[in-house]
């Protein structure tokens, strides 16, 4: 195996030697990074072959040819043997001594590049040293003199290359730094988290269906308060209202100034007042107005009276029948409230224009049938009365907050007193 040029002479012997190696000088020649020398020191000299130091002797016979290969241009033959010179490495500025420069870096850091005994791929170029044409060039005269490259960090792992460059004081090559996630759940996790968060189809119809029922609740909560709060406000206003009317009406009526309208037949349209009804023992003072319609009378508080047929009834000065009248035992006004409670020998004193008729309680029904229209009849088969006279009959609905059936009770009048001779005893304090 040869690689010299030409005529088989390589670089550092003679391809007639039997003792020259190629291969042997080409790595001889390379550069050692552990053997590299510090910053500011000059690498050694290196130390020329036996063969190529001591030549051989020369005989007679090759004198000539000695001598006419001196007068030869050197591109006909080797040129004469000429000991190695390296370059001169360019001036670097001399660092502080470090102690830890001096210590070898250790071996297993650093990684060789080839298996021994395998030929290095520039093993073709010549080795370094002179040859037939000049001082010796490429990658291995590079290696063993250029400062370029520093092949001490050549397969060198991240924790190894800083360690190298921290002991020769350089900055550490730059590689990707791994970015740190800040603590917390990842983007995953969280979507995770909140999917398992969102109501699902059922969760939502149970709280639409809870948010009707809700809102269902307060309405009839406010209906409720409507009716037996705000209803009873309403029907005391306006009750109130119309027996002040009243009683204006007739403070400034003067005795004999126009028709008394007891006397006058048709004299009060239908939601009209025209008395005032006094219960002492429940405390209750009302309008009376004419007919029982539901709106224009019993829920504006008033006391309607029966006047229309097949349920007409008599009025308070006529000679005989029976004066009847309805009114609401809840909500509106509930005048009649707490007519259960009349007993036998209470009073009832029913106020007009001219007069006060007083009355007193006979009997009371507890409970009958909406359809008992006999209960008002002149004469009431139930009420104890057997001839005709002058009678009061109050109704109303039992039980309380429904109308399911009606509650009755019966009075006879006993006193009609003008009103100019003052008020009745019962309504005198």
């Amino acid at each position: 195996m040869t690689t010299g040029h030409g005529d088989g002479r390589g670089a550092g012997g003679s391809g007639n030697d039997p003792e020259y190696d190629p291969y042997r000088a080409a790595v001889d020649a390379l550069a050692d990074p552990l053997n590299d020398p510090l910053p500011g020191q000059q690498p050694p000299e290196p130390q020329p072959s036996a063969s190529a130091a001591q030549p051989g002797p020369q005989t007679a016979a090759d004198a000539p040819y000695a001598a006419e290969a001196d007068r030869e241009p050197a591109w006909y033959g080797a040129a004469p043997y000429e000991p190695y010179a390296q370059p001169t490495p360019p001036v670097q500025p001399a660092e502080p001594a470090r102690p830890q420069q001096r210590q070898a870096v250790p071996q297993q850091q650093a990684v060789p590049q080839q298996l021994a005994g395998e030929p290095r791929h520039e093993s073709h170029a010549p080795a370094s040293g002179p040859g037939p044409h000049g001082p010796a060039t490429g990658p291995s005269a590079g290696a063993a003199t250029g400062p370029e490259e520093d092949r001490s960090t050549v397969g060198l792992r991240r924790p190894h290359l800083e360690e190298l460059a921290r002991r020769k004081g350089i900055e550490p090559p730059r590689t990707r730094s791994r970015i740190e996630r800040p603590p917390g759940p990842t983007r995953v996790e969280a979507r995770r988290a909140a999917r398992a968060l969102r109501p699902g189809p059922g969760i939502i119809a149970s709280r639409a269906i809870g948010e009707v029922f809700i809102t269902c609740g307060v309405l009839m909560l406010l209906f409720v308060a409507y009716q037996l709060w705000w209803t009873n406000v309403l029907a005391d206003q306006q009750a109130g209202g119309a027996t002040d009317k009243l009683q204006k009406q007739w403070d400034d009526h003067k005795p004999g100034a126009g028709p008394d309208p007891e006397r006058k037949a048709g004299a009060f349209k239908p939601g009209e007042g025209f008395a005032i009804i006094h219960i002492p023992r429940i405390d209750v003072t009302a309008p009376i107005a004419q007919g029982v319609s539901k709106t224009k009378v019993l829920d504006r508080g008033m006391v309607g009276h029966y006047a229309e047929k097949p349920l007409k009834t008599a009025m308070p000065w006529d000679k005989k029948g029976n004066f009847a009248l309805a009114g609401h035992r809840n909500t509106h006004g509930e005048p009649f409230r707490y007519i259960n409670r009349l007993e036998a020998g209470d009073e009832v004193v029913v106020e007009t224009q001219s007069k006060f008729y007083t009355y007193k309680v006979t009997r009371q029904l507890p409970s009958t049938s909406p359809s008992d229209t006999g209960v008002i009849d002149p004469v009431p088969p139930k009420s104890g009365f057997t001839e005709p006279g002058r009678y009061i009959t109050l109704t109303t609905c039992t039980p309380e907050f429904t109308s399911k059936y009606r509650l009755i009770v019966w009075g006879k009048m006993v006193d009609e007193r003008p009103r100019s001779k003052g008020k009745p005893d019962a309504l005198v304090d």
